[in-house]
């Protein structure tokens, strides 16, 4: 208990530290308030607006969380696919790389207008953004499996599908939680460039709306920190599940 204080103990003062930074600085005529509320107007519109921060986080949450499998489940079907196929990993991973230059807010736009406006497009910018990490974390992880132990299978008489089943595949599941776990932040991104091309809700569309009047700024702000409170809490729950599935990789045999 005394070490997990210890640890939280770090963030916390970090934050208190910006926090006060922040109010001295707008607080001494830094900028205008109404552009930059102060943190305790912030916190104010937390509360003053909690209703409809809360229902437009249930539906960025639900849009995030889909996203965020779907991507997931394709990026690991063709990290294996590549990694099984010399042939596949020399054709597609350049494109891979290529496609992350391609700026989200266009490929919104056209996925809209092809989609129209309900949930199938926001899925797809979220599991776009989510599919890059976890493709490329997941082939790092299954690049990096000990040779000794593919040996050690053929030594055995394992065959391919065995060796892949009982070695390979085990090795790349740390790679494709930690992909995961970036995802989970960079969807965050995604489903407010989702929900700015076409939404009646969410917390993007909610930000967009408080944003373009300047009397509900601290709105626009409040919606910016319920984003990263969810960030935050996606990425601590990946965690958590990579400790409960994966306990050898955080506690190795000696």
């Amino acid at each position: 208990m005394k070490r997990r204080a210890t640890y939280l103990l770090a963030p916390l003062t970090a934050v208190v530290i910006l926090l006060g930074a922040w109010e001295l600085y707008v607080d001494l005529g830094g900028t205008d308030p109404d552009v930059l509320p102060p943190p305790h107007a912030v916190a104010a519109a937390l509360y003053d607006y909690r209703g409809d921060l809360w229902s437009n986080l249930l539906v960025t949450a639900e849009e995030v969380v889909l996203g965020i499998l779907a991507g997931a489940v394709v990026a690991l079907g063709l990290a294996l696919v590549i990694h099984l196929s010399g042939w596949l990993r020399r054709a597609l991973y350049p494109l891979l790389v290529a496609s992350q230059a391609v700026p989200i807010p266009l490929i919104a736009a056209l996925l809209v207008i092809w989609l129209g406006f309900g949930l199938g497009p926001k899925l797809a910018i979220i599991g776009l953004i989510s599919f890059f990490p976890v493709v490329v974390t997941t082939l790092a992880a299954l690049d990096q499996v000990d040779p000794d132990l593919i040996k050690l299978m053929r030594t055995f008489g394992a065959g391919r599908g065995q060796t892949f089943r009982y070695v390979e595949l085990p090795s790349a599941l740390p790679g494709l939680f930690t992909g995961t776990k970036l995802a989970a932040v960079l969807s965050v991104i995604g489903a407010v460039f989702a929900e700015w091309s076409g939404a009646n809700s969410g917390l993007g569309n909610l930000f967009r709306i408080a944003d373009t009047q300047i009397q509900t700024a601290p709105e626009a702000y409040a919606a910016v920190v319920v984003l990263a409170l969810l960030a935050l809490l996606l990425f601590a729950l990946f965690s958590a599940a990579e400790r409960w599935i994966l306990p050898w990789a955080y506690h190795p045999p000696r």
